[in-house]
């Protein structure tokens, strides 16, 4: 076990742990990666080992990021080599120097612990952990700990609430000067269930305002994001997202290139990997988006379906129950639809495919796949009365 040095150690084992760092060219998405050679005199001196999470300081920026060693002449031993995640954070040039030491203890570690044992998390410790989640300080084993804490032992309404509230004040806020702001969201679970572009489409000719954020895959083959990633560009920025929206009514963009809710597309990442989506993570997920992209009111889709995502109409009613109260904490007005969620939508399945189903409904063309077409119609139905578009019916 390492222990962190003494504060007055410490600055000067800082001067001596200096290495020239080198972009490797590596995506490792959104985790930070220090490449560093086995035989290196810092890795002997401090006793890093594979898999050691390790503090980057270069000038004023700093990350904490997971160390791999390499036993090749890839490096030279005063060498680092740096992924993509870790160069774009610190703001690198090549062959400038980084200062690596061990990392301050991570407190909030102790929470997510408590979590695993069974103990209620207040509000603060909920902020603590999403705000050190934001600022890249858990690894991705760390984060499958939280992540399997909060399913193995579920959230409850104050602590979905606290969490959702958390997510929303890591992260950027919108405000619009249009009254209402509309959303719809499907909890997910049905591939080929692409009818987000479509009720976009349908609700901005119809004078309402809907500025959706989408996120990629995590429980079907293709998220929103994807599929409309063939048609268009979805990483655009608060900026121009504002722009698309003030111009049409509407836009489609994906969560993770604006920073509403930044926490929820780190946790998304690892939950695909876990197949892992537990109820209060995933009303957090919802709203946070909902709240931080300035909507007043929102639709929310549950499929049921043997293996969709909610496999029980009941369990559909509590989940419903529950995005409408968490929802109403935020003062924002919130309806459920609970829909069909027994087979596939479409007759593609993946971003291509699906997106050639979306085009077929939105160019009425004949052989259209009916499903989708009557699944976006209602939904985008109810969300125009709602907005107050359409009367009830």
């Amino acid at each position: 076990m390492t222990t962190t040095p003494a504060p007055e150690n410490a600055s000067a084992a800082r001067r001596h742990n200096v290495l020239n760092a080198r972009r490797l060219g590596i995506n490792t998405q959104h985790e930070a990666v220090i490449f560093m050679r086995e035989d290196c005199h810092i890795c002997r001196a401090e006793g890093f080992v594979a898999h050691t999470r390790i503090r980057l300081d270069h000038g004023e920026n700093s990350i904490i990021a997971t160390l791999y060693q390499v036993r090749s002449n890839l490096l030279h031993r005063n060498e680092a080599g740096l992924s993509e995640a870790a160069w774009h954070r610190l703001k690198m040039t090549d062959g400038a120097e980084i200062t690596v030491s061990h990392p301050a203890p991570l407190e909030s570690l102790s929470m997510v612990r408590s979590k695993v044992y069974g103990h209620h998390l207040d509000s603060e410790a909920i902020a603590t952990i999403i705000t050190d989640i934001t600022s890249g300080h858990y690894s991705d084993i760390q984060l499958s700990s939280f992540i399997t804490a909060c399913s193995a032992r579920p959230l409850d309404r104050d602590e979905t609430t606290s969490l959702t509230r958390a997510m929303i004040d890591v992260g950027d806020r919108l405000s619009w000067d249009a009254h209402p702001v509309v959303d719809k969201h499907c909890v997910g679970g049905l591939p080929g269930n692409r009818t987000t572009p479509i009720i976009v489409s349908i609700v901005a000719a119809c004078g309402l305002t809907m500025p959706k954020t989408s996120s990629r895959a995590i429980t079907s083959p293709s998220g929103t994001a994807d599929t409309m990633e063939v048609l268009a560009p979805v990483d655009l920025d608060l900026a121009s997202m504002r722009r698309v929206v003030e111009r049409e009514g509407g836009c489609i963009v994906w969560g993770g290139a604006v920073h509403l809710s930044p926490a929820d597309d780190v946790l998304i990442r690892v939950e695909r990997a876990l197949d892992l989506d537990s109820e209060g993570q995933l009303i957090a997920s919802v709203l946070s988006k909902k709240v931080a992209a300035g909507s007043s009111h929102v639709v929310l889709d549950i499929p049921v379906g043997p293996t969709a995502k909610v496999r029980s109409t009941e369990a559909a009613r509590s989940l419903a129950r529950e995005l409408i109260e968490v929802a109403r904490a935020f003062d924002l007005q919130a309806k459920t639809v609970i829909s069909d969620g027994a087979q596939p939508v479409g007759r593609g399945i993946g971003p291509a495919l699906e997106a050639h189903d979306v085009l077929a409904v939105l160019e009425n063309t004949p052989h259209a796949p009916q499903d989708l077409r009557e699944r976006a119609l209602v939904l985008a139905g109810t969300l125009l009365e709602l907005g107050g578009k359409a009367k009830p019916g």
